[in-house]
């Protein structure tokens, strides 16, 4: 399957789990040119053809606009690229569990197998410590590069009042990670509710490396891969 045919489905299947909605976006950095990187032009992840694939420099200029409209928000990539060589694959969302662990003091806890990744610790990004009266997006270089190094080398950051990033090796990965981030978050508030004052046994810094090495997402991918092609071959024939 071919890496931008790859991009299509990862926005289809963010989609479908309710992490991305009409906005968010997947990218995934050129596999034949590091300084280069793939995202759709500005258009609800659910609809995200081929056709709609766009490539970019690490400064998030367009290589070849042709009069698409682009992403006001796609710095967030370039820059991450630009600072994470080993990174593959961003996904910005605005995935609705994650938001109250970005504006409270309550840290963002593994409590599965499925989320060790978290284990390593999510960073609250907070973008007035960077610009002051902004509409919360990141619409510069100079913002992303901020974000970045709030990102540091974990695998995810929430954004105060936004959303989150979230950074992997590949598409399978970060979709993986994007879907049980929500997940874990979803999970964690509800045994918040259900503990009161009680403590929670979350995964100790051992389970959740041990965790995270061993979960690619590699066995939901090719579930989620197969039904978003199928989709997309109804589309076709429709």
């Amino acid at each position: 399957m071919s890496q931008i045919l790859d991009i299509v489905v990862a926005n289809r299947v963010l989609a479908e789990h309710g992490v991305i909605d009409g906005y968010g976006h997947v990218s995934a950095r050129s596999a034949t040119n590091p300084n280069r990187y793939y995202i759709a032009r500005s258009l609800a992840p659910e609809l995200v053809t081929e056709a709609d694939i766009m490539e970019f420099d690490l400064d998030s200029n367009p290589i070849d606009q042709k009069d698409r409209a682009m992403y006001s928000e796609r710095y967030i990539h370039g820059q991450i690229y630009k600072s994470r060589p080993e990174v593959n694959s961003v996904v910005h969302n605005h995935s609705p569990s994650v938001i109250p662990f970005g504006i409270t003091p309550v840290p963002m806890r593994p409590v599965y197998h499925m989320s060790g990744f978290i284990g390593a610790g999510i960073p609250v990004w907070d973008i007035a410590e960077a610009e002051k009266g902004t509409d919360m997006l990141v619409r510069s270089n100079y913002l992303g590069e901020v974000l970045a190094k709030k990102l540091g080398g974990c695998g995810a950051a929430l954004m105060r009042g936004h959303g989150a990033v979230v950074v992997a090796n590949n598409i399978p990965e970060v979709v993986g990670r994007s879907i049980y981030l929500e997940m874990n978050a979803r999970l964690q508030m509800q045994a918040m509710q259900i503990a009161g004052n009680a403590t929670i046994n979350y995964l100790d810094d051992d389970e959740a490396l041990a965790a995270a090495k061993f979960n690619d997402f590699l066995r939901a991918w090719n579930l989620w891969r197969n039904r978003a092609l199928r989709q997309l071959a109804d589309e076709k024939k429709a």
